[in-house]
Parts: C-alpha cells; structure tokens; sequence
C-alpha cells in the first residue's frame, strides 16, 4: 500500500501519523509534480530576469542584506543548512522523526515552495528508504521555520551529518549509499525550501496530540471506573441538565458516563441516598450518615473534562490547517507569476495550540490527582479501607507510596504549563525579533502527557483495587473491559510490593496506538 499526495489533498493528522508509523511509502501524484515544476520554472524564469530574491541571490537571516551572485548558489545552500544545524541534546524517536520529514514533504507538495523537483523526490526517497535522520530535540526558535531540526534532515540528504539505518547510527552519505539514493545537489532556494518552515513542530505536536486524544478517550472510561470504585452518584451526568448548559465537550462526556454507568451496581442512583437521609432526618440539625452530593472530582467531571475534550478538537484543527499548508518564504506563486516575501514559516498558531495542550493534559492531572487522594483517604472514600490496604492495614502500607509520586509528578506538571509561545527571545541581530517557541511548547507537551498518562495510570490501579474490594462482579458493561484489560497487567494487592513496573505499563498502554520506537536517550 502506498500514501498517495495529491494536489490540494487535505492530509488528516491520522493519515499522516498512520504512514509514518506504518512506515508506508509515500509518492507524488502527477498533478502535484507538474505544480512543484511550475512553481520553480516561475523562480527559473525570476533568476534569468536577475530580479532580487531573498535565499536567491541574497544571503539570508542576520546577512539578509547581502547579495550572493546564483553563480555560488549551491554553497550558500549547503552554507545554510550546515550554519542552522545546531540543534543539540537526545535524538528523536524514528516514528517522530518520519513524521516530520513527512510533515514537510506534504508542505513542499503544495506546490508553492520552487524547490527543485529532483531534490524533492529526493527527500521522499530518503523517507522511503528507511533513513532517518539523527535530529538532537534542543534549539528551534519555531521561528523562521524549525530550522535546526530540519536542517539535520537536509544535510542527510546531501550527504552529511548523521542517520539511523538498519538499526545502525552511521555517516549520512553512508546510508545514502547502502539505501542506493544519490545525496541531493542543491541549487539556489532548494535548502531554504527544506527548512524554512514548520513541519518540525507540527510533526512533533501530531504524534503528541494524537496520544493525547487516545488518553482523553480512555480517562473517560477511567472515569466511569472511578465512579464505581467510589461509589459516586449518576445523576449529575443525566443529559437533561446538561442540555442547559450547551457546551459540545461537557454534554459528550456527561452522556458517555450516563449511558456508561446506566447498568452499574456499584455506582449509585441519588435516589436512593435522598431517601435514606430523608429517613434520619429529625428536629435537630445532624450529621447524616451520606452526603447528598460527590466532590467535585466526581460530579464535575463533564464540566471539567469537557474543555479538554474541545480543546483538543481545536488543536487538531490548527495542526492539520498548518500541515496542510505552504509554511515557507519566499512563496513562488505559478498562477500568479509572482514571488511573495513573506512570513509563513512562523510557527506561532502551533506554540499556542501546544501551549493549550499543556494546560489540558495538565487539567486531566490535577482531576486523576484529586481521584486518587480520594480511593486513599479512608474519610474520603464512601467506605472503603485506608490506602485500599484491606488485609493487614498497618503492617502493610496498601497503595501509599503511588500517591508520593502522583503528587510529585503533579507539582512539576504544573511548572510545565507556564506557556512557551509568550517566551519571546530576539535572535539574528534583531532580524529574527519575535520568535514562537512552537518547537519547545511541543516537546514539553510531549512530557506533560507522559506525566498525565502516569497520574491516570495510578488512578486506574486504585479504581481495579476499589472495585474488587466492592464487588467486581457489579461494574457496568462499559468499565468492565477496561477493567479486565487492567487486571491482565496489574493484579489485586493483598501484599506490598514495588508498582512502579506495573504503573509504567498502564500509563504506555493507555496512549499506545501501535508499538513504538524507543526514544534514543543519547547520541
């Protein structure tokens, strides 16, 4: 099967994610070749015509006022991406990496860019060859582009710098050659064109979105469970209140607990808890034995999970807009016969919207935080045994010591929301004056999902450990697979023992698509 670009093709974020995990091969329709020639007979015809062109004939960035004459066209390209790559830190994962490269293939496809249509087939032969370059993660500026990480895939395929092949880190003409593709011969704009836009940020942000949306998904199963495990009330998630308060996000997660936990008998109807408190009541002000309400993290949950919910279906937009589009300078137009100077490459839409997904992924932290303290304060918990220690409480600690990493890991997810994209540093001898940051936002959400899909995975863990001291045979048809799928990875805790194996593996199951790479940790 093969990915197939055509002109004016919307490619989806699961399209692009899916290829690039997948590692399906990728080729230009013949629409899309005949624009990416077009495009470049235009910049062709401009250069004969001697007109002034930024990354033309003129250097670029902090020497923008430099002419450079075509005739030394091919070193100031190779000039460029050499003088940029210097990015530094841990590589990217390989899928990651395909992402971006693929990223980028889909923005030069447009048609707009004049990049030589050799060397694009190029940079697709390199991705469908299997070479990945080695991109260090540290210093884009998300500005002019993410000019460091795509300078590293530029210089592979000129044959330089360094890429994974067969397993194996080698010299990238190496790998050039063992793959049977001839580096690229860059001519004027060509390195421009390969790095002088967003796909580093996008590609990155993609693979983070999408395991975010799977985590999303599957905390509102988890949240099902937790209802269960402590025995909350349904009635806060009837449809019917929610129709007064019409936010899109809020009524969705309201009707999939409602229906979820229609056949639960372990959550419970309010019905029943009023009746109960209707028969203590007396002629003097008491304690009753229930209260009438949950907390908040139980019976606000659709209004605290259903932003999140929105908000992620906003950043899917903004990212497939930006994926979708010709995020370079200068833009050559061939219907128009023009060149556009021009500041597509910025990558501030993308810094938000990551700087969003922080505090999203940040609020379904705080929310599994709160559940957790919950399940383990005996005061808190509807009944149920201190740190879920039902046998030999105080000689055994029961689930005491997940919640010092919950908390932990809460607290330093929280410095992590302070937001990228108004971080603003001027760079370039003030040419490059007010950068994004898109890069970084995108990297440091990548970490608070790591660190949410631990916090829900430790909730998880105490939901299975309530249910089963309740009763498992009583939960909802809904919960109940996920908690069977639980219980394959996680058993019940009758003794103390170490969980940190056992929460790992929860907080990777609950964002995997299908298996991937492992990150490379260091060079």
């Amino acid at each position: 099967m093969t990915f197939v670009i055509e002109l004016d093709m919307n490619v989806t974020l699961d399209q692009l994610e899916d290829a690039a995990r997948r590692r399906t091969p990728v080729e230009l329709s013949a629409p899309v070749r005949s624009r990416v020639r077009a495009s470049r007979d235009v910049l062709e015809k401009f250069v004969q015509d001697e007109r002034v062109i930024y990354g033309v004939n003129t250097s670029m960035g902090g020497f923008v006022d430099h002419l450079v004459p075509v005739s030394q066209a091919r070193q100031l390209q190779e000039n460029l991406i050499n003088a940029v790559a210097t990015n530094v830190g841990a590589y990217l994962d390989d899928t990651t990496a395909r992402t971006i490269m693929l990223s980028r293939i889909v923005s030069l496809a447009r048609g707009n860019s004049a990049i030589t249509p050799a060397n694009l087939d190029k940079l697709v032969a390199v991705l469908n060859a299997g070479i990945v370059p080695c991109i260090p993660e540290k210093g884009s500026l998300g500005t002019s582009g993410d000019l460091g990480p795509l300078a590293a895939i530029a210089l592979v395929c000129a044959g330089q710098w360094k890429a994974r092949y067969n397993g194996q880190i080698m010299p990238g003409r190496q790998a050039l050659s063992e793959a049977g593709v001839e580096p690229m011969e860059l001519s004027y704009k060509d390195g421009l064109a390969l790095i002088n836009g967003t796909s580093g940020m996008v590609g990155l942000g993609t693979m983070v979105l999408q395991a975010a949306r799977r985590l999303v998904d599957r905390y509102l199963q988890v949240s099902a469970l937790s209802v269960e495990g402590l025995a909350g009330m349904t009635k806060p998630f009837d449809p019917r209140v929610h129709d007064v308060k019409p936010h899109r996000g809020q009524r969705q997660v309201a009707s999939r607990l409602w229906e979820g936990l229609a056949d639960s008998h372990l959550a419970v109807n309010e019905l029943d808890t009023e009746q109960t408190l209707a028969g203590e009541m007396g002629t003097v002000a008491k304690a009753g034995s229930l209260a009438i309400e949950d907390a908040y993290s139980i019976r606000c949950a659709p209004q605290i999970l259903g932003p999140v919910v929105d908000v992620l279906d906003r950043i899917g937009a903004t990212l497939q807009d930006e994926l979708n589009s010709s995020n370079d300078n200068p833009i050559v137009l061939p219907e128009e016969a023009e060149v556009f100077h021009n500041g597509h490459f910025h990558g501030q839409y993308v810094a938000m919207t990551m700087d969003h997904l922080n505090m999203a992924l940040a609020t379904v932290t705080n929310l599994a935080n709160r559940r957790v303290d919950r399940f383990l304060d005996k005061s808190n918990s509807n009944g149920l045994p201190a740190f879920l220690c039902r046998e030999d409480p105080g000689l055994r600690l029961g689930l005491m010591g997940g919640q010092f990493m919950t908390a932990s890991i809460t607290a330093e997810t929280r410095t992590l929301t302070i937001p990228m994209s108004v971080q603003s540093l001027t760079s370039t001898a003030d040419f490059q004056d007010i950068v994004s940051f898109g890069f970084v936002a995108a990297r440091r959400a990548r970490e608070v999902l790591t660190n949410a899909a631990y916090v829900v995975a430790f909730e998880l863990l105490c939901a299975c450990q309530a249910v089963d001291i309740r009763g498992a045979d009583k939960l909802s048809s809904f919960t109940r697979p996920l908690y069977e799928r639980t219980r394959k990875i996680v058993p019940f805790f009758d003794r103390d023992e170490t969980i940190t194996d056992y929460v790992e593996k929860l907080a990777a199951d609950l964002i995997a698509g299908e298996p991937v790479d492992a990150a490379v940790a260091a060079h």
